[in-house]
């Protein structure tokens, strides 16, 4: 079966379009930086603060007020839409559980359903054996190899996959635990501190770890492959060139037989 390469022709046949360089663009648009990450902060902060100071209703108009703001900050950046928008549903979903429940630790309710969310996919594609960081990165830089074995049979690659998968389920997992447990306390402050810290911060060391597994798995599976051709290469060596003096001799002794049968 022939493999998708993921490059199709843009509308007027000019330049080939590379799906998977597309995908993996927009993918690190969406993670947002250092940026991303304080922006996404600030509405809980601003929540928390106002809802020690004056309440819970006017914290919740704050917060909702402080995303749309946010947002329009995005925009006039020329930021991703899908990602101010999608900032700016989880500040009114959060505000609306805060309001339904008529409590402030009600706002970081959708976070902590987020990530055991998060949680359960990771998870169950780890006991099917089909890591879902494998899927993913597989999907954007296929494992380059000749004899097309599906990345899943190979021993160390899904090993490697499944490690960088575990990673990512404990990183949603602890902070799924940890924001249910301070929920329970009705400790909202604590609440916000946990969700910055345990966001960006812990996800860039989770990307890390999963990166460097998963690249010393691929650069040990290519490994052998240049090991055996390289003694094959000095043991027959490389084929040279035909000499001009060969080609004249050879050319010579043609024109003779040629003459021998009365063909000159």
């Amino acid at each position: 079966m022939r493999r998708l390469t993921g490059a199709f022709r843009s509308v007027d046949g000019d330049e080939p379009i590379d799906i998977r360089e597309t995908y993996r663009t927009q993918l690190v648009a969406s993670i947002g930086g250092w940026q991303g990450t304080l922006i996404a902060a600030l509405p809980p902060v601003i929540f928390v603060i106002v809802n020690t100071a004056a309440g819970l209703r006017p914290a919740i108009i704050a917060a909702i007020a402080t995303g749309a703001v946010l947002t329009t900050y995005r925009l006039v950046r020329r930021q991703p839409v899908q990602q101010a928008l999608s900032g700016l549903f989880a500040v009114l979903i959060a505000a609306l559980i805060a309001a339904r429940t008529g409590q402030a630790r009600g706002y970081f309710l959708l976070g902590i359903w987020q990530s055991f969310a998060y949680a359960v996919p990771f998870a169950a594609s780890v006991v099917v054996r089909r890591p879902l960081v494998g899927v993913i990165w597989e999907f954007l830089d296929p494992t380059p190899g000749s004899d097309g074995t599906p990345w899943h049979r190979r021993r160390g690659l899904l090993w490697a996959y499944t490690v960088a998968t575990l990673v990512a389920t404990v990183l949603f997992l602890s902070r799924g635990v940890v924001q249910l447990t301070l929920y329970g306390h009705n400790a909202t402050g604590w609440l916000a501190f946990a969700r910055i810290a345990m966001g960006y911060p812990l996800s860039v060391v989770a990307v890390g770890i999963g990166w460097w597994v998963v690249r010393r798995a691929r650069t040990r599976l290519h490994a052998p492959a240049s090991a055996e051709a390289a003694p094959e290469i000095a043991a027959h060596g490389v084929p040279e060139p035909a000499r001009a003096e060969d080609v004249r001799v050879e050319s010579a002794d043609d024109s003779a037989a040629d003459r021998g049968l009365g063909l000159g």
